[in-house]
């Protein structure tokens, strides 16, 4: 009679191979072996998740120092939104079977890079910059990888800003460090991004070629909106600078306004008392008091 596989047992490499490109749901269908893989994957996963969900909660917690800093400092905050997600134990599973790898943490860890996930929504093309430099600036945040898809845009008109970075988690047991994927776009290019996902889902990955030329098109409009609503923020900033240049040049006595005549020697502008007169409820020079 065969016995079932101990759960520390190897996964042979030929049920890894057996499992490429089947959904997880019938992993439990093809191979005991993998039935007690997957169960043992999926409490690892469970063991690690805290460890994932605690970089995220690390790296939206320094984003939203910086977006605080942003607001009382600049008065202008460029960080729209922050999304997060951690992949679930069936996807991990399915990445790993997909690429053949060994189903075992070292390995997971090492080559599923996108276990930890984080998109960084901004007002403009070059906020996408600045956070991202402020940042991965700080000293104990370490980039491993960058893609610039915004100066160099994938065939498909896809517009982003990736990189993995390594996030520190101090647990009662010591500091690790986890890996992070992080994707820094604009308003425009999430909007575009994320209709571009439907599509290529509805279509599993074979869009025809005059959908595909229509997203292309679509990509430039959307690369062209980022363009000129940064050029009217900055046209709105100017005059918001002028305004206020304006205002302080008439609270330290200014020109007057146009319609108010100018203050000769010795004279007050209207509102305002004479130089070296007596203000009200002053005695007069020289007067004697009773």
């Amino acid at each position: 009679m065969e016995q079932d596989p101990s759960p520390d047992a190897p996964v042979p490499s030929a049920d890894v191979e057996a499992l490429r490109g089947t959904p997880v749901s019938a992993l439990t269908q093809l191979s005991p072996v993998m039935s007690v893989a997957l169960d043992r994957l999926r409490k690892d996963v469970e063991r690690f998740d805290l460890e994932y969900r605690s970089a995220l909660l690390q790296v939206e917690a320094r984003l939203e120092v910086l977006r605080d800093e942003f607001t009382h400092l600049h008065d202008y905050n460029p960080i729209e939104h922050i999304v997060t997600r951690v992949k679930s134990p069936e996807s991990i599973l399915r990445k790993a079977s997909a690429r053949g790898l060994s189903l075992d943490l070292d390995a997971l860890r090492t080559n599923v890079t996108d276990i930890a996930g984080a998109r960084v929504i901004v007002s403009f093309a070059r906020d996408v910059y600045r956070v991202f430099r402020q940042f991965t600036q700080q000293p104990d945040i370490r980039v491993l990888e960058v893609e610039d898809y915004i100066s160099r845009p994938k065939p498909s008109g896809y517009r982003s800003l990736h990189c993995l970075v390594q996030v520190p988690i101090h647990l009662s047991t010591g500091t690790i460090q986890v890996t992070v994927e992080m994707q820094f776009r604009t308003s425009a290019m999430d909007f575009w991004a994320t209709l571009e996902h439907k599509i290529n889902y509805k279509f599993d990955g074979g869009v025809p070629p005059d959908i595909a030329t229509e997203l292309v098109a679509a990509a430039r409009v959307a690369a062209d909106l980022d363009t000129r609503m940064e050029r009217l923020h900055d046209q709105v900033q100017e005059t918001d600078r002028d305004d206020d240049a304006a205002a302080a040049w008439e609270d330290d006595g200014g020109p007057a306004f146009e319609d108010e005549p100018a203050a000769g020697p010795g004279e007050a502008r209207p509102g305002e008392a004479r130089p070296g007169a007596a203000e009200p409820g002053d005695d007069a020079p020289g007067a004697s008091t009773v």
